[in-house]
């Protein structure tokens, strides 16, 4: 059994919404449904979307019904291949000419994807995740207004539900989506170092209302994990290795994203269940080459604050993480297969009812070019079979299977008598309960003219900005060197553009000419062994710079005063650079222009730390993955900031 988990008190949980008092037409609930919908009927004086196209005004399709019952009226319609495909979520591509099925202008993986038309057909599924879009977003509201026209054209006319993983950021990580059109915000490390709950929630209605404008109704985010371990290569999406400022944080962010009701909302897929942070020496269970969540300081409890704060606020959905809790439930197999996890931690302790759905990739193999494969993340049941890692996944207690698209699994499991139909009835019970809360049975299109409205509005990329910049962290600040004096210093610069530097002050080509120098860092980062190429791209590895990196930035730090502008996707070791800088300062996911804003003193730097940065590899190897800012004698400990001094 689980090792102490704390009671979150008088948490009860109530997914199911109610419509009452909605006595009105289809046809006044929006005017785009006119324009939009295929399937309007009008009879005996009533208008209403006839999705199964059966001539008649059914449960599921009355607006003026219940959530309840419209969800029981449409699961008793379902056959089992439509349940089964319900369960499943996986990318779909977005061609640039708009088709559900078309292939225009695909590249790469998105060119070898079936399109959600395909997999609509053939294997019955409504939820996709998308990855790469177009530039023009207009286009995408296009896509997925087609998209939902094929929908109605189904046999019972279930609308698709689009997620996608943030898009919002100014991002040097894959975890972060292109934010091409979308408002450029700091990541979330930024956020903690604000601190500012209002600012949080100024962000999520602003990633709301972009979202809703293209049909994005639900997010793969937020990820609430706790940096406790520095090494782990997902501390960008997370706010902090803090839990009480995590805590604290995530109430906004979901209630902005969520909206008062989800009909005008995003539902919010919060992660990584139980808390993915504790990773043993930071290798990510994505791979595996990883080696499991381990608690040496016995602090499993501390990673479940945020998930509370989350509780609170009713988050729609929760996605386990991959890894293996070592040696605190009665079997050492990973989240998603964990009963003690899903069904006794999960759905007893804190009576969560919402939806679970499953990091992505739990079940099938992938290959990835000749002699290799990505191996599905089935840490600790590696031997049993696709239908048997299916089943026990349900048997857990999840709903929803991320990364696949298996839904003959489950048929089969049923027609062998291994699963009941009862048991699926129960998970996708679940997933219409959503799709009905979300509106999308009344309303599922967007309004195509309104997208240039929504998208580049000024005071949307001006709050985008303001975080990257104030969220920086001034950490050093010898002789009050920052700001600097603007126009009539001459700068060396390295990693950072010269014409965004030059209109602050004088670009010259070498350090002897400078009367200062400019660098921009990133937090060190080591590729992993292996063939997989997508495990190549995660910052793994030690922080610290090695060798003849280190003693480049040394020699140039020891030639000329430089100012240095580390961006911390993790915590770095930077013990040497920070005694030869002159400044130094670090971002979360900045601009060139918001970086030079700052040094250049037209925004003061108000960013504390949300984790702290170890004074050496030996420390971070030294300290307790669970336990947070818990290493000896760090360089900068959590919470330290200083301010520009006022003139």
């Amino acid at each position: 059994m689980y090792k102490s988990i704390s009671i979150l008190f008088g948490l009860s949980l109530l997914t199911s919404c109610i419509q009452t008092n909605k006595k009105k037409e289809v046809t006044q609930y929006s005017e785009l449904l006119s324009e939009k919908s295929q399937v309007l009927v009008e009879k005996e004086g009533v208008t209403f979307r006839d999705l199964n196209s059966n001539g008649k005004l059914d449960i599921y399709e009355d607006i003026n019904q219940d959530i309840q019952a419209r969800t029981e009226d449409l699961l008793s319609r379902m056959t089992l291949e439509e349940k089964a495909g319900m369960m499943f979520i996986n990318g779909a591509p977005v061609s640039k000419d708009a088709k559900p099925d078309g292939k225009e202008g695909l590249e790469g993986p998105a060119s070898r994807m079936a399109s959600v038309v395909e997999n609509m057909d053939n294997l019955k599924m409504t939820h996709f995740n998308i990855w790469s879009i177009p530039a023009d977003l207009n286009i995408f509201a296009k896509w997925y207004n087609n998209t939902q026209q094929v929908a109605e054209k189904t046999r019972l006319g279930i609308p698709v539900t689009i997620a996608s993983d943030p898009r919002h950021h100014f991002s040097n990580t894959i975890f972060s989506l292109s934010a091409q059109g979308f408002a450029q915000f700091c990541e979330m490390p930024g956020f903690a170092a604000i601190g500012d709950e209002n600012l949080v929630a100024e962000f999520a209605n602003i990633v709301r209302e972009e979202y809703l404008a293209i049909g994005i109704r639900e997010a793969l985010h937020p990820q609430i994990d706790l940096a406790t371990e520095p090494r782990w290569s997902r501390i960008s999406g997370n706010f902090s290795e803090d839990a009480e400022l995590t805590a604290r944080l995530v109430k906004p962010y979901i209630r902005g994203l969520q909206g008062e009701e989800l009909s005008n909302g995003v539902a919010c897929m919060t992660k990584h269940f139980p808390g993915g942070g504790p990773q043993k020496e930071g290798l990510d269970p994505h791979f595996s080459f990883q080696k499991g969540q381990i608690y040496p300081g016995d602090n499993f409890d501390y990673h479940l604050i945020p998930f509370e704060a989350a509780f609170e606020v009713n988050t729609a959905a929760i996605m386990p993480y991959y890894g293996i809790p070592t040696d605190q439930t009665d079997e050492n197999v990973a989240m998603a297969y964990n009963k003690t996890i899903i069904t006794t931690l999960l759905r007893e302790k804190y009576k969560y009812d919402g939806v679970v759905c499953t990091d992505w990739g739990l079940i099938t193999d992938r290959p990835m070019g000749p002699d290799v494969v990505w191996k599905a993340r089935a840490w600790g049941v590696e031997d049993l079979s696709a239908a048997e890692r299916a089943l026990k996944i349900i048997e857990a207690g999840c709903d929803q299977f991320g990364g696949e698209n298996r839904p003959e699994l489950i048929v089969q499991l049923v027609k062998e008598g291994k699963l009941t139909e009862k048991r699926i009835d129960v998970s996708v019970r679940r997933l219409l309960n959503q799709k009905f809360q979300l509106g999308l049975f009344d309303n599922p299109f967007v309004d195509e003219t309104k997208v240039n409205e929504v998208f580049g509005k000024e005071s949307s990329i001006a709050l985008g900005e303001k975080t990257q910049k104030i969220s920086m962290t001034l950490l050093k600040n010898d002789e009050s060197t920052l700001p600097l004096a603007q126009k009539n210093v001459k700068v060396y610069i390295e990693n950072i553009d010269s014409t965004t530097v030059a209109n602050y002050a004088e670009v010259v080509t070498t350090p002897e000419a400078a009367d200062i120098a400019i660098i921009r860092l990133n937090t060190p980062w080591y590729p992993a062994e292996t063939k997989v190429p997508f495990a190549k791209s995660f910052h793994h590895g030690d922080l610290n710079f090695k060798h003849e990196e280190k003693s480049r930035i040394l020699e140039l730090l020891n030639k000329v005063p430089t100012v240095v502008d580390i961006y911390l996707d993790r915590p770095a070791v930077i013990p040497e650079i920070t005694s030869a800088a002159r400044a130094l300062i670090a971002n979360y996911g900045a601009s060139d222009k918001s970086v030079c804003e700052v040094l250049f003193g037209n925004t003061a730097p108000q960013g504390k730390l949300p984790f702290e940065l170890p004074s050496s590899m030996k420390e971070v190897e030294y300290q307790k993955t669970d336990i947070p800012y818990d290493s000896e004698n760090p360089l900068f400990q959590f919470g330290f900031g200083l301010e520009y001094e006022k003139n």
